[in-house]
Parts: C-alpha cells; structure tokens; sequence
C-alpha cells in the first residue's frame, strides 16, 4: 500500500501546475491598472424614526508598542494579546468613528476628528471629504456635541484657513473639559500639554460664542442626552440616542481597544486625565450597557465601531453588531 501525505506545500504546487495546465501560455491575470484608492467610509442605518450615519475620519495611529500603553500591560504582554487576536504588533492603529444623526429636525454630528493633525499619524483628517460622499453638507449640521475635548475629537472644528468646518452649528461640551483644555496654564506641564493646549484653543476659543455647556442628563436636542462619564478627561461624556423606543449609546473613549478594553477592563489608558476615575465610568458604562443590553459606537473600536457588550467573567466580551445591508 502506497501512503499518501498531502502537505500545503505540496497542495500550493499543485494548484500553481493545475493554473499553467489551464491557462494558455502568456495569459495576463492582471491587465487592469491599480488604484489604489479605498471607497469613502460612512454606514447609515435607522434607529426608530432617527437616521443614523458613522462616517470614518480615518485611522489614528499610536506609534510603536510601548510598556503602559494601558497600565500594568508590558509590551511583550501587550504584543501577546495583539498576536493571539490576529492582529498586527509592530504598531496600533485605531479607527475614527465619527456619528452623525438626523432626527428629522436637527442633524447633530458626534466629535469632528483631528482635522488632518499628523500628531497621531497622517491617515487621518477624511471626516470632511467623507461626510460629502455620504451626503451630509458640513453647513448644514446643527449640533456638534463634543465627547470632549481631545485632538482626535475636536481639532476637526476649524479649517487649515482658520474658517470654521461647520459654520451653522451650535457646539455641545462640558465646561470643565472647555475650562480643562483651553486653560494656558497647562502649558508648564510639559511640551506634549503645551501641544494638547495650544491646539485644542485654536479651535475652542474661535467659536466660544457658539458652545453651549451641557451637564449630565441635560438634552442636547429632543432625543439625545448627555451621560457624565469622566476619567478620560475631566468632563467626558457619553449620548443617549433615543428614537421610537430603542436607544444606542455614543460611548466616545469610554473605551479605546476591543480586545483589551474588554479583557482588561481595569486598566488605565496612558491618555486619561485620571486613569482611576476612567476605570470607573468605564465598568459602570459597561455594566449598563450589558443589563440593558444596549447598542452602543465606540470612537476607537474597529469600524464602523458598533456593537454590544456583555459580561464575561469579572470582566467583559465585545460582540460587533451585524451591519444592515437594507434601510
């Protein structure tokens, strides 16, 4: 009896001697030019009689692995998790989920990107250009609520010619993240703050007639409430979006990485104001979110960020929502 061992390799061989079997000799397999270019980023869907679209701002890159990116997880741990969930390890990215909703009377855009700021990578800044493309006038938005105050969330309100992206909007924040990041101040706390600060009042300050401070559990606009959930900055907020009955939460950074946000619920992220605070309105987030079982989009979270949380252990597993293919 003759054993046969089929190996990939040898399977690989012979599909490549089946392919040259078949095709006449020269055939070219790939005669049409390269684009490379990618289709604008944006996913609309309805929730009750609100319309919901996620617009990508591209992704926003962290560098190269570091120790404590999230507290008490070494780079090799870090790498580790990375490897075990198939994703890369020489540096991370996340995505930018921006969301836009129109309830029939207002549309309120969620946070605005960082405007094109090569702080964290030159990927980003396509908010503008992917709002176009899905049919969202940048003069017509009415409401920009602000989950805080951050570059990657708020650098996108004015233009590189100083005029303002979204000139008929009134703009929502909390006035400890506005008193927080506009104060001068902070610039002794070291070179990175006097970027952070420096930048976020260029964009602030221009357009202070034009915020109004909102509070926890305040309305922005009928249907849309603000959640505190501070850590992440000292007045991050969260938004209930409610329409006919059914809610989706805009989690902002309560949360930045789907795998290690979920497993390592407790650790601080490297960017929070207070990681402590973060850790708390994070598990109380979460906890929220899985009793209910509510939907939620999360900033960072891999696109377009939509989703559901539910216990596991003493910690938590993250489950992406199917995304509609019909409104």
């Amino acid at each position: 009896m003759i054993s046969h061992t089929i190996t990939r390799r040898s399977a690989i061989a012979g599909l490549s001697t089946l392919a040259a079997a078949v095709l006449p000799h020269g055939t070219a397999l790939a005669k049409a030019p390269m684009l490379n270019t990618q289709a604008p980023a944006y996913y609309r869907y309805k929730l009750g009689s609100f319309e919901v679209t996620v617009v990508s701002d591209g992704p926003l890159g962290l560098g190269a692995l570091q120790d404590n990116i999230f507290a008490g997880i070494s780079k090799a741990d870090f790498t580790k998790i990375l490897h075990d969930n198939y994703l890369p390890s020489d540096a991370v990215e996340m995505d930018q989920n921006v969301v836009v909703v129109n309830t029939g009377e207002k549309l309120v855009l969620f946070d605005t990107g960082d405007g094109g700021s090569t702080m964290f990578g030159p990927k980003s800044g396509r908010l503008i250009a992917n709002l176009r493309a899905a049919g969202i006038d940048p003069k017509e938005i009415d409401v920009v609520a602000l989950t805080h105050a951050h570059p990657d969330h708020c650098w996108g309100l004015m233009a590189t010619d100083g005029k303002p992206n979204f000139p008929n909007a009134q703009i929502a924040l909390s006035q400890a993240d506005f008193d927080f990041w506009t104060d001068e101040g902070k610039a002794a706390m070291g070179d990175m703050m006097k970027a952070l600060v420096g930048g976020t009042r260029r964009h602030l300050i221009p357009n202070r007639e034009r915020i109004a401070f909102v509070t926890d559990g305040q309305e922005v606009v009928p249907g849309i409430r603000a959640i505190a959930t501070p850590g992440h900055t000292v007045g991050h907020l969260a938004f209930a979006i409610t329409s006919g009955g059914k809610t989706l939460v805009n989690t902002g950074d309560v949360a930045h990485h789907h795998i290690v946000s979920m497993q390592q619920p407790r650790a601080a992220f490297s960017y929070d104001t207070d990681g402590a605070q973060g850790v708390a309105s994070r598990l109380r987030t979460f906890d929220m979110l899985a009793t209910d079982r509510l939907p939620f989009v999360s900033y960072h979270f891999p696109w377009p960020g939509l989703g559901y949380v539910a216990r596991h252990g003493d910690a938590y597993r993250y489950f992406p929502a199917p995304m509609q293919t019909v409104l």
